[in-house]
Order: C-alpha cells, then structure tokens, then sequence
C-alpha cells in the first residue's frame, strides 16, 4: 500500500453559512418585524400605557434571546475549527517564528556594540582634539600631530538579492515623573473610576458623580 504524505491530507467541514436562508431565523425575523411596527405606533401617555409596553419589552427580549442562541448555534462551529486552525499554525509556526526573533536580537546586539564602539571612537577624537586645542592655546603651537582614530562607518542597511534590511527610528517613551505631565496627557483611568463608583463611592476630587437609571427588562 502507498504511503500517504502528510501534505496530501486534507480534512473539511461542513457548516452552515446562511441563517436568511433558515425557516427559524425567517419566523424570528417576521416577529421582529411586528414588534417594530407595534413600537413605532406606540404611545406611552399614561400610566396604563406602561403595562402593555412592559409585556412587549418581555417578549422582545425573549426573541432577542432566541436570535442570539440561534446566531451561536451558526458560529459555534465556525469558532471550535478557527480556534483548532490557530492552535495548529501557532504550533507549527513556533520554529519559525523563533529564528526570526534570535535573528533579529543578534543583528540588534551587533548594531548596539557597534554603536557604542562609535561612540568611544568619537570621545577618543573628541580628548584628542581638545588635548591639541588646549597646546595650541598654551604654546601657540601643536607640537604633535593629532592622531584621530578611524570611526566605524554605521551599517543603516544591507541588501540582498532575497531582500534588505535597515534600521528605522522608533520612539517610545517611559513616564518618569507623572506630577509634571502636561494636563492633556493625564488620562483618568475610566475602567478604575467606573467600578469604584459602581460599588457605591459617591465622592472622587475632580470628578461629578451622577446616577443615569436605566430600564431594565425581566422575564419570565
């Protein structure tokens, strides 16, 4: 029997794709439609008005409901294989992805020794210069000739005939004392302040604490 390569295997699923297409999701769809022409033609003027409007609001979220169990039902297999397409090509990728990162470091490592190496070249011809200048100042002469070292040419880019690479600014930045920022640059931490307020804090400095009631629907 012939041996079958793995690159030659290939697994597929069938899903379905198109919920208009679902005699369910079409009824979901029509009752829709009534409860929004029920809601436009609404009018809510006395009290009385508010029970019918409450059952209507408790059937509409029962039909949101049942649309949204529906529109999981659709995904649900699309989402269990992209997680198992995933999980594969991040296991697959893992080698290549690490002989990218060491590559990179070891190009980076050898750009930042080269450029500390300029960097004491150009302090040597710095003392050198200075040393002379300081001569010349005293004696009205420069005994010596300045011997200035040769600084290492940078290496901005290398080409290749499969393609080039080349170091490129990238700035970033490290708060280092947050007291002298700059109004504009001090962002509240909402996430923080709406859970403090939410678990019953009624007093921040600088910040105005109102309640906003919202209507909330129950079913049975």
């Amino acid at each position: 029997m012939e041996e079958m390569r793995v690159d030659e295997i290939t697994e597929t699923a069938l899903v379905k794709v198109k919920p208009e297409s679902d005699l369910q999701v079409q009824a979901f769809y029509q009752e829709a439609l009534r409860a929004l022409e029920y809601a436009e033609a609404r009018s809510i003027v006395k009290a009385e008005d508010l029970k019918p409007a409450t059952e209507d609001l408790a059937l509409i979220s029962k039909l949101k409901r049942s649309m949204e169990e529906r529109r999981k039902e659709y995904l649900k297999p699309l989402d269990d294989h992209r997680r198992a397409i995933n999980d594969a090509f991040k296991m697959m990728m893992t080698p290549i992805e690490r002989a990218d990162a060491i590559t990179r470091d070891k190009i980076l490592a050898f750009q930042l020794k080269q450029k500390l190496i300029r960097e004491e070249q150009e302090r040597i011809n710095a003392l050198r210069l200075e040393a002379a200048q300081k001569e010349m100042e005293l004696k009205g002469e420069i005994t010596e000739s300045v011997n200035l070292v040769e600084v290492s040419l940078e290496v901005k880019r290398v080409q290749t005939d499969l393609g080039t690479a080349g170091m490129r600014d990238n700035w970033t930045y490290e708060v280092i004392d947050f007291l002298s920022l700059p109004n504009e640059y001090k962002v509240p931490d909402a996430a923080k302040i709406g859970k403090v307020v939410r678990a019953g804090l009624r007093n921040i400095p600088g910040v105005r604490i109102f309640n906003e009631p919202i209507l909330v629907v129950n079913t049975r």
